[in-house]
């Protein structure tokens, strides 16, 4: 998958979908932000992941402190700014080197990390904008398993055995039913006493979800409930749950 193209077109989709939609219309999946928050929020944060990446920074950048982070008020510059932030990291990659280590809320990481973090930040963002207009949202099942993929390494980083959203040797499966995923399309996550581990692996799960990549994507990151998602759901749905309840927004 050529992530970078991915985020090109994934940002540009995002930004058509806000062109016409009502600035001030709430946005149910992101509770108490609106349109026009919601893409401040992503332009910004484009520009933000551009200047980590540019000034090879080794701590966090207010997100304050980057120029430009204010969206022009006039529609059509708003969207070319939009779409400018993504060139700015793509650039900035390329002049620093994608191997080049600089800060990420992970910790340190190669500067191409965040090319694939805001591809992400896009998709999911996109889906929280068709929501709020009521538009259709579509994702290929590539890039939607690449986005739980991300998802699964975030979460693996990020909790403890404290904050584990499963419990030391409880099991989560997900499978996803489109063709041509294969190993890409199946997901074991396991507590363990550290945290979370996962792989691509065919598993049976103390609990188990089932349905297209982008349906469980879309659960996975709580944008759509389970049911909602038309997903199947097996066995004990407490780990599922429990999931939900311990995993970050």
């Amino acid at each position: 998958m050529d992530v970078r193209a991915a985020l090109l077109e994934e940002t540009a989709a995002f930004g058509e979908l806000i062109r016409t939609a009502d600035p001030a219309t709430p946005v149910p999946t992101c509770p108490d932000w609106t349109i026009r928050q919601l893409f401040r929020h992503v332009g910004r944060g484009n520009r933000w992941a551009a200047q980590i990446v540019a000034d090879r920074l080794d701590q966090a950048l207010d997100p304050r402190d980057v120029p430009d982070g204010k969206p022009p008020e006039d529609i059509d510059a708003a969207i070319d700014w939009l779409n400018a932030g993504v060139q700015l990291i793509l650039d900035a990659v390329d002049t620093v080197g994608a191997d080049t280590d600089v800060w990420t809320f992970l910790g340190p990481r190669p500067a191409q990390w965040w090319i694939r973090r805001r591809l992400h930040e896009a998709t999911v963002h996109r889906a929280d904008a068709a929501f709020a207009v009521g538009a259709d949202y579509g994702l290929t099942p590539e890039l939607a398993a690449d986005g739980i993929d991300e998802w699964l390494d975030r979460v693996a980083v990020e909790v403890s055995a404290e904050s584990s959203p499963l419990d030391t040797g409880k099991t989560l499966h997900l499978h996803a039913t489109d063709d041509g995923l294969g190993a890409a399309g199946e997901w074991t996550i396991t507590g363990t006493g550290d945290g979370v581990a996962w792989a691509h692996e065919h598993g049976k799960g103390d609990a188990a979800l089932r349905g297209s990549a982008k349906d469980l994507l879309l659960a996975v990151v709580r944008r759509q409930t389970a049911a909602e998602a038309g997903l199947d759901v097996f066995g004990d749905t407490a780990v599922w749950d429990g999931w939900l309840d311990r995993t970050p927004f």
